[in-house]
């Protein structure tokens, strides 16, 4: 019995630390609708309350920290002057992916572009301010606690492959995610999944998948004025999607869920594959053990 729970270090198995977070979870979402609504009642904006459920995440991923006896660092947010920089290389990154998208789109006549009259510089901030807590959230989400206490339990690419799975499906209610685009878009959503994994897997840290995320969905929808999975953003420049099939422009989805946005994250796969990363010995509770062992 006690095999059940425990692994031959005696700690408790990373599968049952995945329902603890899941317990945790449930319990924190009976709070975060009364007090999103007590805070409006108060005159936050929507705008103000977009960290909420950032917040309430990291509250709960911080809660079953507590119980593994680990820092909030360990779920890689050591907010250090490396983990900064990481967040900035991937911030470039991701943007340049998605200009690289661009331009491949605008050389095969399947977009051409335009200033957008209505755009502000304002936009440009407001936009990073909404699409990097966005992409925090999501960061934390699938790739934070159940991710790595998976990562422990079953090996790297069991876990990718499970959470791309997962990413997808999470994205199938979207607005715009329908015929020949809906295809695509699922593999690009499965690639990009595989690519911040890797990022974290490579480095031990959210900061270089979290700045990959930001800067991908930040350049598609306030610089070049795509859809940001499926949902509208008012960007610098205003996008004219040409007469193509929706698997080379990307339909209403956005530039993502173009087969150039596929090539792109196959290069950048290879290219974090290739690289030594920066990889630290997690704090976590020492596990020697066997992913089956561990799980």
């Amino acid at each position: 019995m006690n095999k059940i729970f425990f692994n031959t270090q005696q700690q408790l198995r990373n599968g049952w630390w995945v329902l603890v977070f899941v317990a945790i979870l449930v319990v924190s979402q009976q709070l975060y609708k009364p007090t999103k609504n007590w805070l409006a009642s108060l005159g936050a904006s929507s705008t103000q309350l977009e960290p909420l459920a950032l917040l309430f995440l990291l509250l709960v991923s911080w809660c079953c920290l507590l119980l593994r006896r680990q820092k909030f660092s360990d779920l890689g947010l050591q907010l250090n002057k490396s983990w900064w920089q990481q967040l900035l290389l991937g911030t470039c990154a991701g943007v340049v992916m998605m200009l690289l998208i661009a331009a491949l789109m605008w050389s095969c006549a399947t977009v051409s572009f335009r200033l957008n009259p209505e755009f502000q510089a304002s936009d440009l901030m407001y936009g990073a301010y909404l699409l990097l807590i966005a992409a925090a959230l999501e960061e934390l989400l699938y790739r934070g606690f159940v991710f790595q206490r998976l990562l422990d339990g079953l090996g790297a690419w069991p876990t990718q492959l499970l959470f791309a799975t997962v990413f997808v499906l999470g994205h199938w209610d979207n607005p715009g995610l329908a015929g020949s685009a809906k295809i695509v878009a699922s593999v690009d959503l499965a690639l990009a999944s595989l690519l911040f994994g890797l990022a974290y897997i490579k480095t031990r840290s959210l900061a270089l998948p979290l700045g990959l995320h930001f800067g991908w969905n930040w350049a598609q929808g306030y610089l070049l004025g795509f859809q940001v999975s499926g949902y509208e953003h008012n960007g610098w420049l205003l996008p004219q999607l040409q007469a193509q099939p929706d698997w080379l422009t990307g339909g209403t989805f956005g530039a993502e869920a173009s087969v150039f946005a596929l090539l792109v994250d196959c290069l950048a796969l290879w290219l974090l594959w290739r690289w030594r990363g920066v990889a630290t010995t997690p704090t976590a509770p020492a596990c020697t053990s066997s992913p089956a062992q561990a799980l």
